[in-house]
């Protein structure tokens, strides 16, 4: 008896998956730190749990995506990593009563559960983008970037009414209930189980291993903004609320390219095009930090560059995926570019960290060779397409990766 054909995947519904997994992230990213000093653990140990999930990152999200490509839905993953995640934040003020070696292994257990989530949605989404053509990749992704800010706007006001030491875990337990709560009822986002799932495991084409490879490198060279930016304005007399402000023009200009992206001309919506617009805006925007970094006017603009340098190059690592991943490897390729951008930018942040110790502002301008690094990788990337294109005879490079049409083109 053949299967029942799945229903039309839903914008709402993607978009909804995405609000609730960044709230999420909108909360714990900033507010974890908040709640493990509150616990009153040494420094050293606050750091170790903070790296524990970067480090879970880059080993797990490439097997576990993987499982999608043998047969496991990704909507399956994404509702069994929410409920895990959920219960390993509900036991943390246990770990934390019996002691830091018990919260390290809860601290692991839910970095390997969070590790699938935003990977699923995405394959999720290029999976709904190729089967109905009306539907926009940049802005269903737009919904998890309005999230996370509103989550930063709102969250630290909401810990301070209930309380740091216990409502950080509370509230992250109840925003991954209702996470696995949307997936469950979510069926219309489900994707067509790959044809080949169990058999032979396609390789990953070398162009599409290329554009990870630079959207890889051009996200890390964020890392010293991220690590070091607030510290940096802070330390030249800005206030705590310029410096938040700064951080939400970054957000907004992201959301802005998300919601107007579609109506780029559709050159300018290839893998390639996308990729050098971020790296470029990264080059920018590292050496603008480094040189220009105590300016107010000058920093509005380097933060409103995030827009190109993290949204152009998400942007441009999700066409390439959608148009160069075989069928029965997109879970995996999926998985390749998050732990790809994990390692990557776990590196970069242990050399920034050193720079800004020895040499501040340098640390920004040690970013910039990454940037540089992404645009090669790009033009190796946009090279290999060519010769691939003159050995098919086929124009491939046409495609447009998220934002509109039909990329299921196969390498």
């Amino acid at each position: 008896m053949p299967a029942a054909p799945l229903p039309e995947p839903s914008r709402f519904r993607l978009s909804l998956l995405y609000a609730v997994v960044f709230v999420e992230i909108g909360i714990a990213m900033p507010f974890m730190p908040v709640w493990l000093a509150a616990l009153g653990l040494d420094a050293s140990v606050i750091g170790l749990l903070l790296a524990l999930p970067i480090a879970t990152r880059i080993v797990a999200t490439a097997p576990l995506m993987s499982l999608i490509d043998r047969g496991v839905g990704a909507r399956a993953l994404l509702l069994a990593g929410s409920l895990a995640l959920a219960a390993t934040y509900a036991l943390m003020p246990a770990g934390a009563g019996i002691g830091w070696p018990a919260l390290a292994v809860l601290v692991l257990l839910n970095a390997a559960a969070g590790a699938p989530l935003v990977p699923s949605i995405d394959y999720l989404t290029l999976a709904a983008v190729r089967r109905r053509r009306q539907l926009d990749y940049a802005r269903i992704r737009m919904s998890g970037s309005v999230a996370f800010l509103a989550a930063n706007l709102a969250g630290g006001a909401l810990l301070t009414a209930l309380g740091e030491s216990l409502a950080v875990p509370v509230l992250l337990t109840g925003l991954a209930l209702i996470a696995s709560g949307v997936a469950f009822t979510s069926r219309s986002v489900a994707a067509i189980a790959p044809e080949h799932a169990g058999g032979p495991r396609p390789k990953l084409a070398m162009r599409l291993v290329l554009c990870i490879a630079a959207a890889a490198a051009i996200q890390a060279s964020h890392a010293a903004i991220y690590a070091f930016g607030s510290i940096h304005w802070t330390a030249h007399g800005f206030s705590t609320a310029t410096v938040g402000a700064l951080w939400g023009v970054g957000v907004v200009a992201e959301i802005v390219l998300f919601a107007l992206a579609a109506r780029l001309p559709a050159a300018w919506r290839t893998p390639f095009r996308y990729l050098a617009l971020g790296g470029g805006a990264a080059l920018v925007r590292a050496l603008g930090m480094y040189g220009l970094g105590d300016s107010l006017p000058t920093l509005v603009g380097l933060q409103a560059l995030h827009g190109l340098s993290f949204g152009a190059t998400q942007l441009g690592a999700m066409a390439a995926l959608s148009a160069f991943a075989p069928d029965g490897a997109r879970g995996r390729a999926q998985g390749t570019l998050s732990a790809a951008n994990a390692t990557a930018a776990a590196g970069a942040t242990l050399l920034s960290g050193f720079a800004y110790r020895t040499g501040g502002p340098l640390a920004f301008l040690l970013m910039a060779p990454l940037a540089l690094a992404g645009l090669g990788l790009t033009a190796a990337a946009r090279a290999r397409d060519a010769r691939q294109t003159l050995a098919c005879g086929t124009d491939t490079t046409e495609a447009e990766g998220p934002p509109r049409h039909d990329t299921d083109r196969q390498p």
